[in-house]
């Protein structure tokens, strides 16, 4: 019988989970992950509460990692890297987060018209932010921009964009960004994503 629950001992997040979806984000990149899949859900809440038992799993294998310093030559892998597009300046926007050890993807925006892509960045770091606050995840971000760094620090979108007709739902989710930052205090560290010696961010789109 194929697994439909997940049993999660160490991870990101502990507990049972419903999909194989659902717990890959958990132990995908974790050091030192526990968990194993089960046909039921009772089952695997039974599991839960007992001494875990890790035989052979179902379930597909998880990736090894080796954090790295900040200033070594390689990337922090246990991270997650954000990126933004944008086809035109201003044009159609967005972004997206991945972990930076494994490439999946754990939060993707819809495609904002009349955007720029620093505003795109500043989105995709405070996105992040509220991402990992809500699901109690507590990762460094990899950012290849520097003003979407700035404008985090400074809790406010610096954008000279002039708000439009076309542009005003963006505005608005900016403005939401920005109420986030002020009534949060949940940060992780901020990291320059080194493209000049690590290449193209995770993130990135690859439209370029």
């Amino acid at each position: 019988m194929k697994n439909k629950y997940y049993t999660v001992w160490t991870g990101r997040q502990i507990g049972v989970f419903n999909s194989w979806d659902e717990c890959r984000l958990q132990v995908e990149g974790f050091p030192g992950a526990k968990y194993k899949g089960f046909p039921t859900r009772e089952a695997a809440e039974s599991a839960f509460k007992s001494e875990p038992d890790f035989g052979k799993s179902e379930t597909e294998p998880v990736k090894s990692w080796e954090s790295m310093p900040e200033g070594s030559p390689k990337p922090m892998t246990n991270a997650i890297a954000v990126d933004a597009a944008c086809s035109g300046n201003p044009g159609k926007m967005e972004y997206r987060g991945v972990f930076v050890d494994t490439g999946t993807e754990v939060f993707k925006s819809p495609v904002f018209e009349g955007g720029t892509n620093n505003i795109g960045e500043f989105l995709a770091i405070v996105h992040c932010l509220a991402w990992q606050q809500k699901n109690r995840i507590n990762l460094p971000i990899y950012s290849d921009s520097v003003n979407g760094q700035k404008w985090v620090a400074a809790g406010q979108c610096k954008t000279k964009l002039v708000e439009s007709n076309k542009n005003k739902y963006l505005f608005e989710v900016i403005a939401r960004a920005e109420k986030w930052l002020h009534d949060n205090t949940f940060r992780v560290p901020i990291y320059k994503w080194r493209t000049e010696i690590w290449g193209e961010i995770p993130a990135d789109f690859g439209r370029k």
